[in-house]
């Protein structure tokens, strides 16, 4: 079994917006700073620390957001959205296809449990990338919203890991 955590490289969530002020907002890019995940002969895990999340940048939006900014939306975050609830991962099913590893697992978020599958690309150096996509209302999770609902976080967002292995970990995941 092969642990690896934000030393071996970034786990991110990138967020969208909508609203009928979507103009005004940005799009987030957010880094998970907690975090550490397993591979095993076929089973993948991952825990994060939902306390752990930083504004990394915003994009778009009226104006840029300053330090200020960032550590206002990371609060939100923790005290409005994610609450210090349990994020896990725990895979049920991992499909070697060439140099895809497709995931089938499950995903705690917000206090409930539900079915995530996402895919991984793995090279024979060591480095593994992918995203999962994760529609927020299917975790009873109500996506943030300001200006009187007229600005709102998209209901998906997206999740990406960009880390590397060593090569016979790699290897390993790919060949079984």
């Amino acid at each position: 079994m092969h642990t690896l955590g934000p030393q071996d490289g970034a786990l991110l969530v990138h967020t969208g917006k909508g609203g009928a002020a979507a103009k005004a907002g940005h799009e987030l890019t957010i880094e998970v700073t907690r975090w550490s995940g397993t591979i095993d002969a076929g089973a993948m895990t991952l825990s994060a620390d939902p306390r752990s999340l930083r504004v990394l940048e915003g994009t778009g939006g009226m104006s840029s957001l300053g330090d200020e900014e960032k550590a206002g939306i990371t609060q939100t975050i923790d005290e409005e959205v994610l609450t210090g609830r349990a994020i896990e991962f725990r895979s049920t099913r991992v499909e070697q296809r060439g140099s895809r590893l497709d995931v089938t697992g499950e995903l705690e978020l917000a206090g409930f449990k539900r079915p995530l599958e996402f895919a991984l690309n793995v090279d024979e150096g060591g480095r593994i990338s992918g995203s999962a996509f994760v529609k927020q209302t299917n975790w009873k999770m109500k996506p943030f919203s300001a200006l009187f609902g007229t600005l709102k976080v998209a209901d998906v967002v997206e999740v990406s890991i960009d880390a590397r292995v060593p090569a016979e970990v790699a290897l390993e995941a790919l060949h079984g």
